[in-house]
């Protein structure tokens, strides 16, 4: 999972605007680890992006089950859908959310889609 925060203790980033995301592996049996930070070239500088930008940022997070962010606009949504990533738009302490989803990702016996 990515994790757009601007200090690694709350989720308070836009999709559009991080510059780098937290990287956390949700375990099946209910824990989390934390990988490391991506850096990634933020999108919305002018309040506007690129599709040339998008897609190199959703390819920058391709080996990630989801996104987990405060704000995300209608159109990055989509297409980070389109390519297999969910949206979580959850402005929260990134450890709480964290907890919920794992939950939610065990009791739904939630997998990797694998081609």
């Amino acid at each position: 999972m990515a994790i757009a925060s601007l200090d690694g203790k709350m989720i308070n980033e836009h999709f559009g605007r991080a510059k780098e995301f937290f990287i956390v592996d949700l375990k099946p049996d209910g824990t989390n680890e934390f990988i490391g930070r991506r850096a990634v070239n933020s999108l919305c500088r002018t309040g506007e992006h690129s599709d040339e930008g998008l897609l190199a940022s959703i390819d920058s997070l391709n080996d990630c089950t989801a996104v987990l962010v405060s704000r995300i606009g209608v159109g990055a949504k989509k297409a980070l859908e389109i390519n297999r990533i969910a949206v979580f738009e959850q402005p929260d302490f990134i450890e709480d959310a964290l907890a919920k989803l794992t939950k939610y990702f065990v009791r739904t016996n939630y997998a990797y889609l694998e081609d």
